[in-house]
C-alpha cells in the first residue's frame, strides 16, 4: 500500500502539505483533485521519487515498477512504433544484452545467458510487443500509416500521445497520469477510459473530467486545505460525500458559536461580581480550552453567464450543397476538400453537439460558419444581425502574452469606459492590478478563463465552441456548464468533456466519411458506434438517423424549430420573474448585514443600562422595521420562486 505519514512539503515558500495522512489501498483507482495550485504534481513527484518530503514520510514497497507519462517533446527520426516500445525500458535491456551477446566473437561460451535471456523476453512479453504497441496507438487516434512515421514529424500534442502510449505499455505496478486527456479527442478519451478499466496496477489520475473519473477511479484522495482527504467511490460520489461533510461542519460551527457567545456574555457580566467571580472564572477556562473548529472550505465558487444577445434572427444560417476544405496554397495546387454536400440550416435556439473521431472534419465545419474558412463550392446565406461568438480550438495561443486582460478587452470595445471594463474583468476573477498586467505569467486555464470573457462581451447570438475546456479545471468547467445551460442563442460545440455535451446540447450532428448528418443517438450510442467502427465494421446508426428523406428531415426542422420556439417563449416568461429575484436579492444582501448590526448592539448587556434608554427605543424601532422589511422580502422571493417553478414544469 501506499501510507502518507505526516507529511509536510514546501515548493519555496509556499507550503503545500502539512501533517498530512493518508493510506491507498494496492490495485485501487484513485482521483486526485484539488485546486489548482494545490500541490497535485508535486505530490505525483512525491510518488516518483523526484521530490522528498520536508517532513514525514511517504512509504510503498520498493519493488514497485513506477509508470508516467514524461513531459519531454523530443523530435528523435525513431519512428513512432519503436518509440512507444522504448517506454517498456526492461524489454529493450534485455534485448539490448541479447544483440550484444549473439553479436560478440566468443558468443559460443554464452549460450546459458542467451538461452536465459530467451526466456526473460518470452516473460516479458516480447513477441506480442509490436501488436500490443499498435492496438495503444491506434486507439489514441494514429492511423496504420502514421506508425512508421518519425516522432518528429508529429506535433507537440500528438507527441504527448505517444509519451502517454509509452506510460501504457510499460509494466507497472503503479501509475501516475497528469490530466492524460489534454490532448486527446472524444473517441480516444472514451478508448482510454475502457483501457484504464482493465489496468490491474494502483492507478493514480489527475483530471478535470468528471465523466472520465466517474468511468475509472474508485478512490477520491482531495488536497483541502493543505490536507489529504480519502474518499470512497467515484468523483459524483466525492461531490454528494463532501456536500454532507459541508452541510455537517457549518452546523457544528453554528453550535459552537451560539455557546462560545453564551459563556463570553456569562463572563463579561458577572466576572467582576464576588459571588459569580468562581463559575465566571470556570466559563473563561473552558472558553480557551474550546479548539475553534475549522469549516471544510468550499473553494471560491466562481460562476458567470451570457448576456442576453441583441438581436435573434431566424434561421441564423442556411449551407446549400456546400463543400468545404481548405483553398489551394498557390495557383497550381489543387484545394483540400474535407467535407462534402452539405445542406444545413441552424434555428435560433438550437443547441448542437458535434461529434466525430478525430481529423474528420469537425473544426473544418465550425471554421466554415465562422467565417475563418471560405466554402469551397455552394451557397452559404447568413441572417442580418448574425454575432457569432467564436472559441477556437488553440484560442489561448491567439491571445498576446505581452498585453494585460484590460487591453485584450478594450480592443474590441473602444467606446466602452474603463470602469465598465475593469468591473467586467473582475466577475472573471482578474481583478485590481491583474487586469492591467501583461498575461504571459498566467496559467493556461486563466487564459482560457479570459478568451471566454472576451466572447461573453460581445453579446453573441451564435456561440461556436470548439474545444473550450482545454486548460480549465473542475470549477471553470462547472461554472461554463452552468452559463451555457442558461445562454439563450444558438449554440454548436465540439467538446471531449462528455458532461459538458450533455448538459448544454439538445441533438447531435455526427461529421464521418466526408459528410455531415444528424446522429439522433445519445453519447452511449455514439460509444457503441466507434467501437464498431474500430473493429472495422460498417457502423450502425441509430435507426432514426439512417432515414435520410426529405420528409423526415422537414419534420425534424419543424421539431427543432418548435422546441426553439418554446424555449424562446418561456425564456420571455421566465426573465421578469429571474430580474425581480434578482433584485429582491441584493436587496436583502443589503438590508440582512444592517438588522446583524443591530442584533449585535441588542445583545450587549450595556445597551439595557439607563444611560442608552433612547438608544435602545430607537435600536428597537430599526429592529423592527428591519425584520419586516426582510419578511416581506422573502415572503415575495418564495411567491417569485413558485412562480418560477411552475413555469419550468
Amino acid at each position: 500500500m501506499i501510507r502518507f505519514q505526516h507529511v509536510n512539503l514546501m515548493r519555496g515558500t509556499k507550503s503545500l502539505l502539512e501533517q498530512a495522512d493518508a493510506i491507498l489501498n494496492p490495485g485501487e483507482k484513485i482521483g486526485l483533485i484539488g485546486p489548482n495550485g494545490a500541490g497535485k504534481t508535486s505530490l505525483f513527484s512525491l510518488l516518483n521519487g523526484e521530490l522528498h518530503p520536508d517532513q514525514g514520510e511517504v512509504d510503498f514497497p520498493a519493488s514497485w515498477r513506477i509508470s508516467y507519462v514524461r513531459q519531454e517533446i523530443p523530435a528523435l527520426e525513431k519512428p513512432a512504433l519503436e518509440y512507444v516500445i522504448d517506454g517498456d525500458t526492461h524489454l529493450r535491456e534485455l534485448q539490448s544484452e541479447l544483440a550484444r551477446l549473439e553479436t560478440a566473437q566468443n558468443s559460443t561460451g554464452n549460450g546459458l545467458r542467451i538461452a536465459e535471456l530467451h526466456t526473460s523476453l518470452e516473460e516479458a512479453n516480447a513477441y506480442t510487443v509490436h501488436s500490443r504497441a499498435e492496438q495503444l496507438l491506434l486507439g489514441l487516434g494514429f492511423t496504420q500509416e502514421e506508425l512508421g512515421q518519425p516522432v518528429s514529424t508529429f506535433s507537440g500534442g500528438w507527441r504527448m500521445r505517444l509519451n502517454l502510449a509509452q506510460a501504457l505499455i510499460a509494466p507497472s505496478d503503479l501509475m501516475l497520469l497528469d490530466e492524460p486527456t489534454n490532448h486527446l479527442d472524444l473517441d480516444a478519451i472514451i478508448w482510454l477510459e475502457d483501457w484504464l478499466k482493465r489496468y490491474s496496477g494502483t492507478l493514480v489520475i489527475i483530471s478535470h473530467d468528471r465523466d472520465f473519473l466517474d468511468g475509472i477511479v474508485n478512490v477520491i484522495l482531495h488536497i483541502d486545505d493543505k490536507k489529504l482527504r480519502r474518499y470512497n467511490g467515484n468523483y459524483s460520489a466525492f461531490e454528494r460525500q463532501r456536500a454532507e461533510q459541508l452541510v455537517l461542519m457549518q452546523s457544528a460551527i453554528e453550535k459552537q458559536t451560539k455557546k462560545r457567545a453564551h459563556l463570553e456574555s456569562f463572563v463579561r457580566r458577572f466576572r467582576a461580581k464576588a459571588t459569580k467571580a468562581r463559575q465566571a472564572q470556570s466559563r473563561l477556562k473552558a472558553l480557551e480550552k474550546m479548539e475553534a473548529l475549522a469549516p471544510l472550505r468550499a473553494a471560491a465558487e466562481f460562476s458567470f453567464e451570457f448576456r442576453e444577445p441583441e438581436s435573434s434572427p431566424n434561421p441564423l444560417l442556411v449551407m446549400e450543397d456546400i463543400n468545404a476544405g481548405y483553398p489551394a496554397s498557390d495557383e497550381k495546387g489543387a484545394a483540400t476538400t474535407i467535407l462534402t454536400d452539405i445542406n444545413f440550416s441552424l434555428q435560433t435556439g438550437e443547441r448542437i453537439g458535434l461529434l466525430g473521431v478525430n481529423g474528420a472534419g469537425k473544426s473544418t465545419f465550425i471554421k466554415t460558419i465562422a467565417g475563418e474558412l471560405l466554402p469551397l463550392t455552394g451557397r452559404f446565406t447568413t441572417g442580418k444581425g448574425l454575432n457569432i461568438g467564436y472559441f477556437a480550438q488553440h484560442q489561448v495561443d491567439m491571445l498576446r502574452n505581452d498585453e494585460s486582460p484590460l487591453w485584450h478587452l478594450a480592443r474590441i470595445a473602444p467606446e466602452a469606459r474603463e470602469q465598465d471594463l475593469r468591473n467586467f474583468l473582475g466577475g472573471f476573477l482578474f481583478p485590481g492590478t491583474m487586469a492591467t498586467t501583461p498575461i504571459a505569467p498566467l496559467s493556461g486555464g486563466e487564459k482560457a478563463r479570459l478568451a471566454l470573457a472576451i466572447i461573453v462581451w460581445q453579446r453573441p447570438n451564435l456561440l461556436l465552441l470548439d474545444e473550450p475546456t482545454n486548460h480549465l479545471d473542475l470549477q471553470t468547467r462547472e461554472a461554463l456548464t452552468d452559463a451555457l445551460a442558461q445562454f439563450e442563442g444558438t449554440l454548436v460545440l465540439v467538446s471531449h468533456d462528455r458532461h459538458l455535451l450533455r448538459a448544454t446540447t439538445d441533438s447531435f450532428l455526427i461529421v464521418s466519411n466526408g459528410s455531415l448528418q444528424p446522429f439522433d443517438g445519445d453519447l452511449d450510442d455514439y460509444r457503441n458506434w466507434l467501437y464498431q467502427t474500430r473493429q472495422g465494421k460498417e457502423p450502425d446508426l441509430p435507426a432514426q438517423t439512417v432515414a435520410s428523406s426529405s420528409e423526415s428531415e422537414i419534420s425534424r426542422r419543424d421539431q427543432r424549430r418548435q422546441e426553439a420556439e418554446e424555449r424562446q417563449r418561456l425564456s420571455a416568461l421566465k426573465k421578469p420573474i429571474e430580474e425581480r429575484l434578482k433584485r429582491i436579492e441584493r436587496e436583502m444582501e443589503k438590508l440582512q448585514p444592517l438588522k446583524a448590526a443591530i442584533d449585535d448592539q441588542m445583545s450587549s448587556p450595556e445597551i439595557y443600562a439607563a444611560q442608552n434608554k433612547e438608544k435602545l427605543k430607537q435600536l428597537l424601532v430599526d429592529q423592527a422595521y428591519y425584520a419586516k422589511a426582510l419578511g416581506d422580502l422573502e415572503e415575495e422571493w418564495l411567491q417569485r420562486q413558485e412562480e418560477l417553478e411552475k413555469i419550468v414544469r
